[in-house]
C-alpha cells in the first residue's frame, strides 16, 4: 500500500470526524477516538478495506450509528504496517455522552494477503455476516466533556485461516479492545550482534523478531514486531504483571522477567540484546 495514500487517510478521518460533530454541547458530548494497531501474522501485506464505522449506544440492532455521518471515505489499510507505534486513526470524533456498547467495523469486498513466494496479492474471502459488520463490545460509560481512546488490537495471525488445501483464504477478524484510560502499554528495543565468519560485531537493531505477552501464569494475551529500528510497543494491556518473549530465529529466545503494566502509562524495557547460540 502506498504510504502517502496511507498517512493521508489517517488525517483524513482525523478531520472528517472532528468536523462532523463539532457543534454539539459539551456538557451532553464526549470525544471519542478508535486506533487501529496490528499484531502480526506470517504474511507480508494483509490488507483489508474498512468500508464503515459505526456505534450503538444502546442493546437495540436499531441503534447503530455511523461515527462519521455521512463523511466516511472507504479505505484500504495494510495491517502489517501497524506497529511499533504506527497506528491507523479511524475516527475522532464528539458524540453524545452515555453507555456506549459497543462499535462495528463494516468490511468492504477488497481484502487481500500477500504470502512470500507468491507474485500476486491473494484474495480474502470475507463471510457475509463479517461485511455487514463485526461487533465489538466496548461497556464503557462515557462522561460528558470526557475523552476516551479505544486500542483496536487487530490479530492479523488468528485473523486469516486457510481453507484447506484450496489454496483460499478466509478472512475472520480477531480484534481485541481496550481503553487507552484504562490500559498501559509496554515498549522497547530489541537489537543483536550477527556473526560474521568467527567473529561478532557490534550489536544491531533486529527487525521483525517476534514479541508475545505473557501473563505470569503463562496465558498469551498478544503478539506484535520489532520495526527496521527494533523497536516495538504492545499497547491495550490491562494493569497488572506481564512477561515477554522475544523469538528471531538467529538467536536463542529471550524471556523477561515481570514487567509491571499501569493504567495510562508506558512502561520501557529499555534496550534488550539477544544473544546468539553457542556452537
Amino acid at each position: 500500500m502506498n504510504k502517502n495514500i496511507f498517512m493521508v487517510a489517517i488525517c483524513l478521518f482525523a478531520i472528517l470526524g472532528l468536523h462532523s460533530c463539532s457543534d454539539d454541547n459539551p456538557e451532553n458530548t464526549s470525544r471519542v477516538q478508535l486506533k487501529l494497531i496490528d499484531a502480526p501474522g506470517d504474511y507480508q501485506e494483509v490488507n483489508v478495506e474498512i468500508i464503515d464505522v459505526l456505534y450503538n449506544s444502546t442493546e437495540d440492532d436499531e441503534g447503530w450509528k455511523s461515527i462519521t455521518e455521512d463523511d466516511f471515505s472507504p479505505i484500504i489499510v495494510d495491517l502489517t504496517e501497524l506497529i511499533a507505534g504506527n497506528e491507523l486513526l479511524l475516527s475522532d470524533v464528539i458524540i453524545p455522552s452515555g453507555m456506549l456498547q459497543q462499535i462495528r467495523l463494516v468490511l468492504g469486498d477488497n481484502n487481500t494477503l500477500v504470502v512470500e513466494g507468491e507474485a500476486n496479492p491473494i484474495n480474502l474471502d470475507t463471510p457475509s455476516g463479517q461485511q455487514s459488520g463485526l461487533k465489538l463490545k466496548t461497556n464503557t460509560e462515557l462522561e460528558p466533556g470526557y475523552s476516551y481512546t479505544f486500542i483496536l488490537d487487530w490479530d492479523v495471525q488468528k485473523s486469516v485461516v486457510k481453507a484447506g488445501n484450496s489454496g483460499k483464504y478466509n478472512l475472520k477478524p480477531v480484534i481485541r479492545v481496550n481503553t487507552e484510560v484504562n490500559s498501559g502499554s509496554i515498549r522497547g528495543k530489541v537489537v543483536g550482534k550477527p556473526i560474521e565468519g568467527d567473529n561478532l560485531v557490534d550489536a544491531i537493531p533486529i527487525e521483525g523478531a517476534s514479541v508475545t505477552v505473557y501473563t505470569m501464569d503463562n496465558v498469551e494475551i498478544t503478539e506484535t514486531a520489532t520495526n527496521s529500528e527494533g523497536n516495538f510497543i504492545v499497547r491495550g494491556l490491562d494493569p497488572g504483571e506481564y512477561k515477554i518473549k522475544i523469538e528471531d530465529f538467529n538467536y536463542i529466545i529471550y524471556e523477561s522477567q515481570t514487567i509491571e503494566v499501569v493504567a495510562g502509562e508506558t512502561t520501557d524495557t529499555g534496550t534488550i540484546e539477544l544473544m546468539v547460540p553457542v556452537s
